[in-house]
């Protein structure tokens, strides 16, 4: 396929393509009332803990190799996969750049933290 938001190896996903997909999955399923800012932003927070669940016991060292273990590389890469999707549909619903807000953001920060 050829959409710019699924992975190929000449094109990587973009925000704009996966934004549209994730538009496109939710309005197949009859599911827009359901993304408010409100519902939207508790499903993140709700994914984002799912994450921070795999490394909850582990030592340093442990979170610091955790891909090496294919089973939880895939818990891992799932969870970010469904924070991200969150996000872009937060983002999408409130009509909020979430790459210039965080350029804006690091901006912000390089004023805020100057390099001594």
């Amino acid at each position: 396929m050829t959409d710019d938001a699924h992975c190929g190896e000449e094109r990587r996903p973009t925000v704009e393509g996966l934004q549209r997909r994730l538009a496109d999955f939710a309005a197949a399923r009859s599911w827009q009332p359901y993304h408010t800012p409100k519902n939207l932003a508790t499903a993140l927070s709700v994914e984002a803990s799912e994450l921070v669940e795999i490394f909850q016991w582990l030592t340093p060292e442990e979170s610091a190799g955790v891909m090496r273990d294919e089973a939880a590389a895939h818990r891992v890469r799932d969870e970010v996969a469904d924070v991200l999707a969150y996000l872009l549909q937060f983002c999408e619903v409130l009509g909020v750049d979430a790459l210039a807000a965080l350029s804006e953001k690091i901006d912000r920060n390089e004023l805020r933290f100057p390099v001594e």
